[in-house]
């Protein structure tokens, strides 16, 4: 009996991280491929977030009927204090991350996002959400120079999709601090994604609509492909296509929260290092992207100093107690280590305790 309900058990979590493989990597070539004949990130990063907010509030909707219990709906004054600087954050780092793909590609891209563990390091110590540790310059000098040894000579390197990652990456240092800085306060309620995913679309979307105009406005109002279309099919195609990467976006941030509640954060974070290997094995193999020895060194080097910060986090969460302080002295505050890795497009995740598992639709 004991051995079938363990079975049953790593049966579950690796359909589940198998889900999130799918969302996650799927996203990723999916942008690259919508990127090569649509030229306008900016647009398809606001149709992600209207879709993703539509989604939310449907799911939202679902659950309140489901269990009778009202959603959380925040005032204005802690949706604009409060919520704005995450959705800002968030929205600009997934737009520049959208822009990339039209000018590097998907190997550079995921290498260059995964150095998105060095901002999180800094702003979680700048914020007193990680306790220094001797040990953080050892992973800090592992992905910086694995990262330098990936880019250094590579014949598909592009400066100005490079610098589009790198600065995402750094506000996806300040995106994610501030998310679990928002999600810890449990006086807002939003300790469930999909609460948090419903109050941040309307703010991501304004923050990047005007970067939109001025990038793409005029453009795209003059393009073929929607609004200036004299057949209905390529119309309904261009539609089609982008409906694909919102429902993509959503499923990569319901996934991972169900990969978190049902298993830990850890699962979350090892899987990330695998996914890594895959999406760079995949963009070879199906891209056709071209890597030297030296860049897969560079590779290595930088998963060993991921594998070294997750392995950290693991020993000093269970042997030392946590390593998040409390933000607040008020209430009783839920401890979220910071999860993600990398910056994928359109996520929006969930942190949970190592050593806590939770039901999947809480209040």
């Amino acid at each position: 009996m004991a051995c079938r309900v363990q079975l049953c058990r790593v049966l579950r979590t690796v359909g589940l991280v198998l889900l999130y493989y799918v969302f996650s990597i799927g996203i990723t070539f999916y942008n690259k491929w919508l990127m090569k004949d649509f030229h306008y990130p900016l647009f398809m990063t606001l149709v992600h977030l209207a879709i993703n907010f539509c989604l939310s509030a449907l799911t939202r909707r679902a659950i309140q009927s489901w269990t009778g219990k009202p959603r959380i709906i925040l005032s204005w004054r802690h949706y604009l204090f409060k919520v704005a600087p995450t959705a800002f954050a968030t929205t600009l780092d997934i737009g520049l991350s959208n822009w990339s793909f039209l000018f590097i590609t998907i190997s550079l891209y995921t290498m260059t996002k995964s150095s998105a563990v060095l901002f999180i390091l800094f702003f979680s110590l700048v914020f007193k959400l990680e306790e220094p540790n001797p040990f953080l310059i050892l992973v800090v000098l592992l992905i910086s120079s694995g990262l330098f040894m990936f880019t250094f000579e590579s014949t598909q390197f592009n400066l100005e999709g490079f610098i589009m990652v790198l600065l995402a990456s750094f506000l996806g240092g300040i995106r994610w601090t501030l998310t679990q800085v928002l999600m810890q306060k449990a006086e807002l309620g939003l300790q469930n994604p999909i609460d948090t995913m419903y109050h941040l679309q309307p703010l991501m979307f304004l923050g990047l609509f005007p970067l939109f105009l001025y990038n793409e406005g005029l453009s795209l109002s003059m393009s073929e492909k929607l609004f200036r279309v004299t057949e209905l099919s390529p119309f309904l195609s261009s539609l089609f296509k982008l409906s694909i990467g919102g429902l993509l976006a959503f499923g990569l941030g319901f996934s991972e929260f169900l990969l978190v509640s049902r298993t830990s954060s850890l699962t979350l974070s090892i899987s990330g290092i695998f996914k890594e290997i895959c999406t760079l094995l995949l963009a070879a193999y199906l891209m056709g992207d071209k890597m030297s020895v030296l860049n897969w060194l560079g590779f290595a080097v930088c998963l060993c100093g991921i594998s070294l910060h997750v392995g950290l986090k693991t020993y000093y969460s269970k042997n030392k107690g946590p390593s998040l302080r409390q933000l607040s002295r008020k209430g009783p505050e839920l401890k979220m280590p910071l999860l993600r890795l990398n910056g994928d497009e359109g996520e929006n995740s969930a942190a949970d305790d190592d050593d806590e598992e939770q039901e999947v639709f809480m209040h």
